[in-house]
């Protein structure tokens, strides 16, 4: 494993060895499937997990998290489909240039570039794609099927954040305090626990590690401190994308806070189903009821 100058190893060395050595089957399957792409206008290459064949559906993980994040789901809607999974800007396994900006338009701008890629890989191959977003990645989902809105032809949202409130920039000091509270070991494994419905029956080492993999990857408190910084994700659902879009959340999400859900409720009615004995992750800890809501869409 080449180390970076600052002696920690590269987002791309960290993939390679997660192939090799992840506690989680599905983790190191899925890592064993990344690509790393030249796109237009950045300089250094991008993870992408690429696998399956049929329509191509792009799916986008929350905020600090990885492609992993889909280790669960990803099997079974590349049964169906061509699968496109990116780190996104700034979080991940991504380089991360001091040079560049770490804020939401930057993540925009990134998958602007993602999808050129695409077209220029297979022409016409960027049209009709089918778009998932967890978390703060609905919220990205929904921003990017605005400003492409010929491209994407439907929305799944999992647990969407960012769609309603406004941007709250934390100021200095207080980003680079957060950035190093997330960092601390019990921290991550609250966080995580947080997140599934039945933690004592769902959490582990194997979800612990994923969890925290991607923050040795050189840059990841800078980035996410200047993220913080520009208040990130925030009131992105208005208006709502033209494209057909359905929500899923679990009853038992204990991230997404009770006016959260009440200002998304208002915002997106009906869309919205609920999943019984359900965390924050519909993908981990219900994929098979996601992709079910998923080909009944199509």
């Amino acid at each position: 494993m080449s180390p970076s100058p600052l002696g920690l190893p590269s987002g791309r060395d960290l993939v390679t060895a997660a192939a090799e050595s992840l506690r989680d089957p599905l983790g190191r399957q899925l890592a064993g499937q990344v690509q790393w792409w030249q796109l237009p206008g950045h300089p250094a290459s991008w993870p992408v997990a690429v696998l399956g064949e049929g329509p191509p559906v792009l799916l986008l993980h929350g905020f600090d998290s990885s492609f992993l994040e889909f280790r669960r789901l990803a099997p079974l809607l590349a049964a169906r489909h061509r699968l496109l999974i990116p780190d996104l800007h700034g979080f991940g396994f991504c380089p991360r240039p001091t040079e560049r900006d770490y804020n939401p338009e930057a993540v925009l701008r990134h998958l602007d570039a993602l999808l050129e890629a695409l077209d220029r890989q297979q022409p016409s191959g960027g049209q009709n794609i089918g778009l998932i977003g967890a978390s703060m990645g609905g919220a990205v989902a929904v921003a990017l099927a605005r400003r492409h809105p010929g491209r994407f032809k439907r929305l799944l949202l999992l647990a969407p954040a960012g769609l309603t409130g406004r941007p709250m920039p934390l100021p200095p000091l207080l980003d680079g305090l957060g950035v190093r509270f997330l960092a601390l070991p019990s921290v991550r494994r609250g966080l995580c626990r947080s997140a599934f419905a039945d933690p004592d029956r769902d959490v582990g080492p194997a979800e612990l590690e994923i969890a925290s993999l991607h923050l040795q990857t050189p840059g990841w408190a800078e980035a996410l401190r200047r993220f913080a910084r520009s208040g990130g994700f925030a009131g992105c659902g208005e208006p709502l994308p033209p494209q057909p879009l359905a929500v899923l959340w679990g009853a038992d999400d204990r991230i997404l806070r009770a006016p959260q859900k009440r200002a998304a409720q208002a915002l997106l009615g009906p869309r919205i189903t609920e999943l019984a004995a359900c965390g924050h992750l519909p993908h981990i800890d219900q994929p098979e009821r996601v992709a079910a809501a998923w080909w009944a869409g199509a």
